[in-house]
């Protein structure tokens, strides 16, 4: 009920920001919690960051202190805002909707992911 699509990747020196988006259609998105996951080459999906239906976010201690989660749920969108990027952030990044966790198995939309490459 919920088609997703990333956008805002990019290419970025180590130590940049970048602000990546990710657009709802079909069923609005505040019925669901949100979530940020990425996916390094020959690596598995990781968890990044949530934000519930209520506003409650949770972050991966990779990212603590550096990304943020928002959504605006009258423009059926979700944000990550991402500072002080480093090269291991490099990864295509996925949002997804569902149940809000730290588990990609408690999420049913997945989008197609936006590239994210940082240089060192």
């Amino acid at each position: 009920q919920v088609q997703l699509v990333e956008s805002g990747g990019g290419l970025v020196q180590a130590g940049g920001s970048l602000r990546i988006s990710c657009a709802a259609s079909g069923r609005a998105v505040g019925v669901y919690a949100m979530g940020w996951f990425r996916q390094a080459p020959g690596k598995e999906r990781e968890f990044v960051a949530y934000i519930n239906r209520y506003g409650t976010t949770d972050y991966a201690d990779s990212v603590k202190g550096r990304f943020t989660i928002s959504r605006d749920n009258a423009k059926n969108m979700v944000y990550l805002q991402m500072n002080s990027l480093k090269p291991e952030d490099t990864a295509v990044y996925l949002c997804a909707a569902g149940t809000a966790s730290s588990s990609q198995n408690t999420y049913y939309y997945w989008g197609q992911g936006t590239q994210v490459t940082v240089s060192s």
